[in-house]
């Protein structure tokens, strides 16, 4: 809803058609670089995204818990950028600007969905690499197909609970006159900006909710590694503390550039004033970071590596023997 005011100063609401997405400033040439910078990532996104979950489900050898859920979050990276980047690219290349209502409240959701769920699923990992290193013999039978498999749905309903109350929330407010979004999306900060009563219940669960995930998140992550690392400075071998180091070290990477970018918009209080550094910071984990997952998974995985010259090398044999 919106509110119409009259001419004697009294409110009343009227339906609320769509929004207006700003985006970012700038003329003819800022936004031409801004969406072949925009399609440049989104497509090196869904590429290397697309090639992790191909590599994963056809190779026989990454079919373990660890890639069952690398995959996931390679579908989940995916599907978070393809949430937002059409859209944006859409808005700038047509300069048209609008979104329905339900269409706002539609990427609303799916996006607070999707975002929530790789911070959970990013503690999973973490949590999987602790059982595979401290404890290597259980770990066959902790992590089996049917437990990951309820990880990763569990990992969706915590994300879908969170979604379900910060949209409902938030579409519910009445919002003023003025329909047009400080962002390149629909997100919780801008919107709330737009509301004529008071927002303060919803900042406060969104900071209660958002920095709850990131928090246990984050502990999952810290008491994992803890035991990791005094797990592998035990270990005798140098080249097994090498490869434990670098798989743990790719994981580490990917958790500090997501929840570090969540945290500075969402996890405090403060993260819903600055409009132009909240689009910036936007930026980093729906392309940037999706863009390098499976670049770090990849480059610094040698059982990837492995697979995907085999891939190369089956596909090369194929095309000879056609």
């Amino acid at each position: 809803m919106a509110i119409e005011v009259h001419r004697n100063g009294s409110l009343s609401a009227m339906s609320l058609q769509g929004f207006v997405l700003l985006g970012f400033r700038g003329g003819a040439e800022t936004q031409a670089l801004l969406f072949t910078v925009f399609l440049v990532l989104y497509v090196v996104t869904v590429l290397g995204n697309l090639t992790m979950i191909m590599v994963i489900t056809l190779d026989a050898r990454l079919h373990s818990p660890m890639y069952f859920f690398l995959k996931n979050l390679s579908f989940v990276d995916l599907c978070l950028s393809t949430v937002v980047v059409p859209n944006a690219l859409a808005s700038i290349f047509f300069s048209s600007k609008t979104i329905s209502f339900a269409g706002c409240a539609t990427q609303f959701f799916f996006f607070s969905l999707l975002a929530a769920t790789e911070a959970v699923l990013l503690a999973v990992m973490a949590y999987d690499r602790f059982m595979a290193i401290c404890s290597p013999l259980r770990y066959p039978v902790t992590m089996c197909p049917m437990t990951c498999v309820r990880l990763v749905l569990g990992t969706f309903c915590v994300a879908c609970l969170n979604s379900i109350v910060q949209t409902s929330l938030t579409f519910q407010l009445p919002f003023c006159s003025s329909n047009r979004i400080d962002h390149f999306y629909c997100d919780v900060p801008p919107l709330l900006q737009l509301a004529c009563a008071s927002t303060a219940l919803n900042e406060l669960v969104m900071f209660g909710i958002c920095g709850f995930i990131i928090v246990c998140a984050v502990f999952v992550v810290i008491i994992s590694y803890v035991y990791i690392t005094v797990t592998i400075l035990r270990m005798r071998s140098g080249s097994g503390r090498h490869k434990l180091f670098s798989t743990c070290g790719s994981h580490m990477t990917a958790v500090s550039l997501f929840y570090g970018t969540g945290f500075a918009v969402y996890g405090q209080p403060g993260g819903v004033a600055s409009m132009e550094q909240g689009k910036v910071v936007s930026i980093i984990y729906i392309l940037i970071i999706p863009m390098l997952n499976p670049l770090i998974y990849s480059l610094r995985n040698k059982d990837v590596k492995d697979a995907l010259r085999r891939l190369g090398q089956r596909h090369s044999l194929a095309k000879e023997s056609g």
